[in-house]
């Protein structure tokens, strides 16, 4: 599962308000979510002093199984005005190992209807219910291998279901405009099971470590289309506008996997190997449905391929929908995806869903086929899910994409260890929720990445096979991975697990280069600075150095084993050389403070492999203007990777000559990656620099790709406004978001009233960043304009603000853009100005008081850090 949203608005609450910068691609791992035989306890706690009185430490343990989920069948339809499940379930069960006379269920928030043994005609069963919890009462006591059956008639209200304030996205399945009240937004229901929800729209053992067939039965409007697991096997039209579709799951699975998708989509049907691959999407999308998820059937094939395992379902199918409370869910046979996903072809240009779709896609090996036995061992899902994006960029894009791919995990997971380390396996965990987090997915990543350069692409490779065959349809903990890989490569791997899975935080290495030219020997020195209260004192760390000589020369390869807090390392060499590269892989999650001088940068640039060698260079010497380094910009223009060409740029000092001005003008039409087009106008603007003017007019009217033309439209408006305003009004009517922000920006700098109602028309129409900044250049605008326009103004913001409605982008980006105009208005001269300030204030604190979100409230509290109490 991938959940975008909040770590997202809290990497833009990092970044203050500066705008975001097009060549650099943004993360899209945002999913904020999330003993081995030497270790028989909890791993140490190092971020407190053992207390006077000690106690046993939390240990959230895998779930005890007392009876075992065989088959769910499951006959539902829907009451859309009270937004309820009206359902019937037939559980099969048989007791685990220990002979049972009681059976406990999963059930929140239900209405008990009936509650019989075998079906609707079989005896009464007696059963105690607390609206959380279902205790039956069998009617005798059953052994082992002994089958028995439970049908429970019940009706489900999911949006009053209970659960935690802190978290608003644990109904389980949720009505979407279930009145139809809102214009021109699809009626949906859909499902989001994961972590253990989905027992709020039908009864079951909800813990992962469960899993059974499934058979549903949906009765559901005709004008609906359905989308469920496994394979639709046959579809009745009924004489009251309704239609039945019955969807079979014939392979086990667990039940937060469990999905249901309603609405009307258009669908669009490939196949991969015989088996069912479709796509579902809202109907203005259906010719790029195959764009917004490009390459599946490639993945399919590619997957299946290096893990040795086929894909084991049936079907693959993918749907959008409106309004969800993730990035997207892996679903057995039918994942989900908000949204943000849904974009036409020539927006997806340079910026497609690969990512993501690998993500969800693997998870039908890691996740689905076998299955993490507890919360604590949430990263044997997401942490494979999660490195199947560099696996897959790297085969179709290239080792320097995936490079830059895994720099922005690193980034993710160290950002967030600033604030909180805890083991990558976590059994002290306060709530499940908090598992899905930049460890279980970024850190997870990075530790396998790491695993696959110690072993060897081809142990790696055989490794996961055999995990995954051994394995099959069953539920797994950090162990099973180990022994697969241990029985592959021969090698005792405890050090590494103990160290990166059931041990918290990561090396912080300072490494000192020297020579020696009395002995001939290049000297590395390696000292470990991470703090020993909070983390091992020392991480053993095998690690590759590289040693050139003399440029076009191959390195002298070397393999160390850091081992010691302090350590020294020597290798013969008949001259001091021009450079030592210390992890020269590239694959060590470590914060790494490499001591070289500007010759060993430019050297490294040139000459080292790898991606993040070039990247640290110009990142490096960005904003020395010595002539060797001015020369390696101007060639770092022309590097193979659009992202080293885009950083490239990003470091141009702010004085240039004629000659890269024609460059980055040139650029501007002739660079095979629209970000890097994108770049060029943005540093011409910068330098403000008029070269490019025709090429701003040309890409407005030629270039493919949204993001140029929104970059060419602001370079215009900076050097020729009326001919902006003419480009911007003849864009208006677009749906491409990037080009309705640019719009709104040079609007909102004309100050002409007149422009108002093109806001007015928009402001729902933009999610994500781009409704945060379209709604600051509203009120930008609004207040130019006079008092009338600014409580207009107030107004509509207030109003999306409120409305649960519209996404947490959108109610974000309208309060934020409310307080924005308060502390303008509060500095005005007028007493008019004065009031509306004040008016905001308490319409504010009323938003912020009245959500539910926590986290989402905490970010309205730092929005209004200025207000004394």
């Amino acid at each position: 599962m991938k959940n975008i949203f909040l770590l997202a608005l809290a990497t833009f609450l990092l970044a203050c308000n500066a705008q975001q910068k097009v060549y650099v691609a943004q993360p899209d791992e945002f999913e904020i979510r999330n003993l081995d035989t030497m270790v028989i306890s909890a791993p140490k706690d190092y971020s407190e002093p053992a207390p006077a009185d000690p106690e046993l430490p939390t240990y959230h343990a895998s779930p005890t199984r007392t009876n075992d989920l065989l088959h769910t069948k499951l006959e539902l339809s829907f009451n859309w005005e009270q937004e309820q499940v009206l359902g019937k379930a037939t559980l099969n069960f048989k007791p685990y190992f220990y002979t049972t006379s009681t059976l406990i269920l999963d059930a929140k928030g239900f209405e008990i209807h009936d509650l019989r043994l075998n079906n609707a005609s079989g005896p009464a069963l007696q059963y105690d219910y607390d609206g959380q919890l279902l205790h039956v009462k069998l009617d005798k006591a059953y052994q082992k291998e002994e089958e028995y059956t439970i049908y429970i008639d019940y009706t489900a209200t999911p949006a009053q279901s209970g659960g935690s304030s802190a978290i608003t996205s644990d109904k389980g399945l949720f009505f979407i405009n279930p009145h139809g009240e809102t214009p021109n937004k699809p009626q949906q229901i859909w499902t989001q099971g994961e972590t253990e929800n989905n027992s709020r729209w039908f009864p079951t053992i909800d813990k992962p470590n469960e899993r059974c067939t499934q058979e549903v039965i949906l009765t559901v409007e005709d004008r609906f289309t359905t989308l469920s697991n496994g394979l639709l096997i046959n579809s009745t039209t009924n004489d009251n506008g309704t239609r039945t579709d019955y969807w079979k799951m014939d392979k086990p699975h667990a039940p937060y996997l469990f999905m249901l998708a309603i609405g009307e989509f258009a669908v669009v049907e490939e196949s991969w190997e015989g088996k069912p691959v479709t796509y579902y999407v809202e109907p203005a999308y259906e010719e790029d449905a195959t764009a917004i998820f490009s390459n599946t059937k490639e993945m399919l094939d590619f997957f299946s391929d290096i893990l040795g395992v086929k894909y084991p379902w049936p079907k693959y199918a993918q749907v959008v929908v409106r309004d969800y409370v993730s990035g997207a869910m892996e679903n057995t046979t039918g994942s989900i995806f908000g949204d943000f996903v849904q974009r036409h072809r020539q927006e997806l240009i340079d910026d497609h869903n690969e990512n993501i779709i690998a993500h969800e896609l693997f998870h039908h090996w890691f996740g689905d086929f076998v299955t993490c036995e507890s919360w604590a061992n949430l990263t044997m899902n997401e942490g494979f899910a999660n490195y199947s994006e560099y696996l897959w960029l790297e085969h179709k894009y290239g080792r320097d994409e995936a490079d830059y791919h895994l720099l922005e995990e690193w980034s993710g997971y160290l950002s967030s260890a600033q604030n909180d380390i805890h083991p990558l396996i976590y059994f002290g965990y306060e709530d499940k929720e908090n598992m899905f987090d930049a460890h279980s997915y970024n850190k997870g990543g990075s530790v396998l990445h790491m695993l696959r350069n110690y072993v060897g692409d081809e142990a790696f490779f055989a490794g996961l096979n055999k995990y995954l065959t051994d394995n099959a349809y069953t539920a797994v903990e950090a162990h099973n991975l180990r022994l697969a890989f241990e029985a592959v490569t021969g090698e005792d791997l405890n050090w590494f697990f103990n160290q990166w899975y059931f041990n918290q935080g990561h090396p912080q290495l300072e490494v000192n280069y020297d020579y020696n030219d009395s002995l001939s020997q290049a000297i590395v020195r390696v000292t470990q600075h991470q703090d020993m209260e909070k983390m091992p004192a020392i991480f053993e760390l095998p690690v590759s150095i590289n040693i050139y000589t003399e440029a076009g020369k191959a390195p002298i390869q070397k393999r160390v084993h850091v081992n010691q807090r302090t350590q020294t390392f020597t290798f013969d060499v008949e001259s001091a050389p021009a450079l030592i590269q210390f992890d020269a892989n590239r694959s060590l999650l470590a914060q790494v403070q490499d001591n070289k001088t500007q010759d060993q940068y430019i050297f490294q640039y040139y000459n080292a492999p790898r991606f993040l060698d070039r990247y640290e260079a110009i990142q490096l010497l960005g904003g020395n203007n010595s002539p060797a380094v001015k020369q390696l910009f101007a060639d770092a223009l022309n590097d193979p990777f659009w992202a080293i060409r885009g950083g490239a740029i990003m470091e141009l000092g702010e004085q240039q000559d004629e000659a890269t001005l024609a460059r980055l003008k040139d650029i501007t039409q002739s660079d095979p990656h629209s970000q890097v087009r994108a770049a060029a106008f943005d540093k011409l603007m910068i330098l403000e620099s008029s070269i490019a003017l025709q090429e701003a007019k040309t890409a407005l009217k030629k270039d493919s790709a949204y993001v140029v033309i929104g970059a060419a439209l602001q370079y215009l408006n900076q050097f020729d406004k009326e001919a902006a305003i003419q480009s911007a009004k003849e864009l208006e009517n677009t749906e491409a978001e990037d080009l309705l922000l640019a719009v709104g920006e040079l609007y909102a700098e004309s100050g002409d009233a007149s422009y108002l109602a093109f806001f007015e028309k928009n402001l729902s129409k933009l999610d994500g960043f781009s409704s945060i900044y379209f709604m600051d250049a509203y009120q930008q605008l609004a207040i130019t304009t006079g008092q009338e326009a600014s409580e207009k103004a107030a107004d509509r913001l207030t109003t999306m603000a409120q409305d649960i409605t519209y996404s947490g982008w959108q109610r974000y980006g309208a309060t934020r853009a409310m307080n924005q105009m308060r502390k303008s208005l509060a500095t005005g001269e007028s007493d008019e100005s004065k009031a509306l300030a004040t008016k905001l204030l308490e319409r504010l604190k009323v938003i912020k008081d009245s959500e539910s979100n926590e986290q989402l409230k905490s970010f309205y509290e730092q929005l209004l850090q200025d207000v004394r109490p």
